[in-house]
């Protein structure tokens, strides 16, 4: 099965107004839901192992074993705490522009995949944890609660099942740390958002000391398609380790940016093909597989199969699937000093490495840029990348490093001719702050409420 002929699972509802529940009911809406009450909380965890769903948010944990670690609420000891759900839609990474859509024109697939793993969890609260930004996705989300509650899809005695379940849409602050899911938390109990010490996990001591469950929006909106057509069903698509469908965001270079439903395995070269390749006149220079984080790729990864195995065997990560295609027109280092500037100022600041290493590779950058830097500075930068990776406390400190390590790798010379020459050899060093439409994108959703323009690009 190639890119191409995936008919589409995730986002088959899109071009018929899904947020519309009577329009998400006539398409098979809630029959994953209906199901599943049908069965037990066990059965469906199994039923989730056996797919082989894995997170959608970056890390690709296998869903059904994380469910797994949930105690029993048997009502005895420390499982007699009540179990939660929460669903991390703070997506903030540049480039990454995957679940606010997802939240925009089809709430309800995410609401029913809510309902579905609090049922699988024994949980009777779930928490959708929206970036602050996101104004427009919060306000679908609430009004697609409300609507399913009076369809009596969500509060007491779901469907007639005995099941109970609150649903509380939250609103962040807009800090990229709450990402992390730690730290998410304690943004939701109303503390500073920075990263807790695991362990404990949050499996045991998650959200307010009790057993918590939190998981990635795509992740969630999978679990219908899942309960409705079986785990076999879903790992005929993808990978053997990496099965199922995947949303690929693709801004950038690239003449029709947008969101590309394909089975995770997929490749830039077929992905670049659907998304009409490189702008006309332009090749390929270097690009991100999940966004920011992720050790850049270059045009010899074009074949590289972007599974979570595949993009990790080559030298990066799937992360977010947020691919950022970048032409000859685009200065490595600029490109690099963007991501590191946002890095810099979104470290919480809690440990050492990730806020002052941050802070110096950004001053050196600069430096670079502006082509008054030194042969050293190379140096400097990859001393500074080994004392911050695996050193600082969460994951943030890790990723902001790899923008900085990959470009020097496969960009070395770029950056010497930097020093050499006394300026920037393609004569604009801030090319790459155009060269990310997802962002632009994601900014005309959030200002104007409308999907059409991210959503074009689904196949």
């Amino acid at each position: 099965m190639t890119a191409q002929t995936l008919a589409p699972v995730l986002t088959t509802r899109w071009p018929h107004q899904p947020h519309v529940l009577a329009n998400y009911e006539r398409l098979d809406g809630y029959e994953g839901l209906r199901r599943a009450l049908r069965g037990t909380p066990d059965d469906l965890v199994d039923l989730v192992k056996q797919s082989g769903l894995r997170g959608r948010g970056g890390a690709g944990f296998p869903t059904g074993l994380k469910w797994s670690f949930l105690p029993r609420n048997d009502g005895s000891g420390s499982s007699a705490k009540p179990h939660y759900l929460v669903i991390n839609a703070d997506e903030g990474e540049p480039g990454t522009c995957k679940d606010l859509p997802l939240m925009m024109v089809d709430p309800h697939s995410l609401l029913e995949g809510v309902i579905i793993t609090a049922y699988a969890i024994r949980a009777n609260r779930a928490f959708i944890y929206v970036r602050g930004e996101a104004v427009h996705a919060a306000r679908r989300l609430r009004q697609a609660v409300r609507d399913a509650t009076a369809a009596s899809y969500l509060g007491r005695n779901i469907l007639g099942s005995g099941f109970d379940l609150d649903v509380v849409v939250h609103a962040g602050a807009g800090a990229y740390i709450c990402g992390e899911e730690t730290a998410l938390l304690e943004s939701l109990e109303g503390f500073r958002g920075q990263p807790r010490l695991k362990p404990p996990f949050p499996a045991t001591h998650g959200l307010y000391a009790s057993p918590t469950v939190v998981n990635n929006v795509e992740t969630i909106a999978s679990v219908p398609f899942i309960v409705r057509h079986g785990a076999d069903w879903f790992k005929s698509m993808g990978s053997e380790k990496s099965p199922g469908p995947k949303i690929y965001s693709i801004s950038g270079h690239v003449k029709h940016p947008g969101q590309y439903e394909c089975e995770l395995g997929v490749t830039l070269r077929q992905l670049l093909e659907l998304a009409g390749g490189v702008r006309a006149g332009r090749f390929l220079k270097f690009w991100t597989p999940g966004g920011s984080s992720t050790p850049y790729f270059t045009a010899e990864h074009l074949d590289v199969p972007l599974d979570f195995e595949g993009a990790a065997a080559a030298g990066s990560m799937l992360g977010t699937t947020a691919i950022m295609v970048f032409d000859e027109t685009t200065c490595i280092v600029g490109a690099t000093l963007r991501f590191i500037e946002f890095y810099a100022h979104e470290s919480c600041g809690k440990c050492t490495p990730c806020r002052e290493g941050n802070y110096w590779m950004e001053q050196v950058l600069h430096r670079l840029e502006a082509g008054a830097g030194t042969e050293e500075d190379l140096t400097t930068l990859l001393d500074t990348c080994d004392n911050i990776f695996g050193r600082s406390f969460c994951a943030l400190g890790d990723g902001a490093t790899s923008s900085v390590m990959s470009s020097i790798k496969y960009f070395r010379d770029e950056y010497i001719d930097h020093v050499r020459q006394g300026r920037c050899p393609l004569g604009n060093g801030a090319a790459a702050a155009h060269a990310a439409p997802s962002t632009a994108q994601a900014r005309h959703v959030l200002q104007t409420g409308r999907s059409d323009m991210i959503v074009q690009g689904v196949h």
